[in-house]
């Protein structure tokens, strides 16, 4: 095994760990969007993992699905949801959550299965992950205006390079990384330090707004 392809298998097993590692915090708190949202993530990983050993394509389908679920509508939507817990005080009901992730699921199948989506896919996932970023930018502010700089700055760097991830994957390919290596080691890293990342912030958003919350009360 060259160390690209070691680095790959660490990078994919990073991801899968991160996931279900920070999946299962959030659950914990009862935010099931980003809890299931980060599990699916960790699955389509370690379908991805099983795929480099074997090369079984139906774990390959199966990672492709949900890698298509997760950058069309999991993260830039139900994960934007699942943060707004602690910039909106928005918390659905378990009844809304399922429905959230079927309609994804849903229009996920449009995006893999029609044929007339094939041609603006490509730029589909990139706005998607563009209105993504701008929200992230908006946690950020949120994060500086509550005294925590460190996480506004770390947050910040995740979405740039996520976003950077978002633009080489469908419109500017790596010169050279024709077995694609290269690039999927930049991306699960990145992907695996935003959502170990974003439950950092997030707590300490939410610490800030329960301060604030003690505060007024008195």
């Amino acid at each position: 095994m060259e160390i690209k392809e070691l680095l790959g298998v660490l990078s994919c097993l990073l991801l899968v760990l991160s996931g279900v590692t920070f999946g299962i915090k959030f659950l914990k708190k009862r935010n099931y969007l980003l809890g299931f949202e980060w599990l699916i993530v960790a699955f389509s990983g370690s379908n991805l993992l099983i795929y480099l050993f074997t090369e079984w394509k139906v774990n390959y389908s199966i990672s492709f699905f949900l890698d298509a679920f997760s950058r069309g509508f999991g993260i830039p939507i139900v994960a934007t949801l699942g943060l707004m817990a602690v910039t909106h005080n928005y918390k659905p009901s378990p009844l809304k959550d399922v429905m959230i992730f079927a309609a994804s699921f849903a229009a996920t199948f449009v995006l893999v299965l029609a044929d007339f989506v094939r041609e603006p896919l490509p730029y589909f996932y990139v706005l998607m992950w563009s209105c993504y970023t701008v929200y992230l930018a908006y946690f950020t502010w949120r994060l500086i205006r509550v005294g925590e700089g460190l996480h506004a700055m770390a947050t910040a760097v995740g979405a740039a390079a996520a976003l950077a991830v978002a633009i080489v994957y469908d419109l500017f390919p790596i010169p050279g990384d024709d077995d694609k290596m290269l690039f999927m080691i930049f991306a699960l890293t990145t992907w695996s330090y935003t959502m170990i990342q974003l439950f950092y912030a997030y707590g300490a958003l939410g610490r800030s707004r329960e301060q604030g919350a003690l505060l007024a009360a008195r």
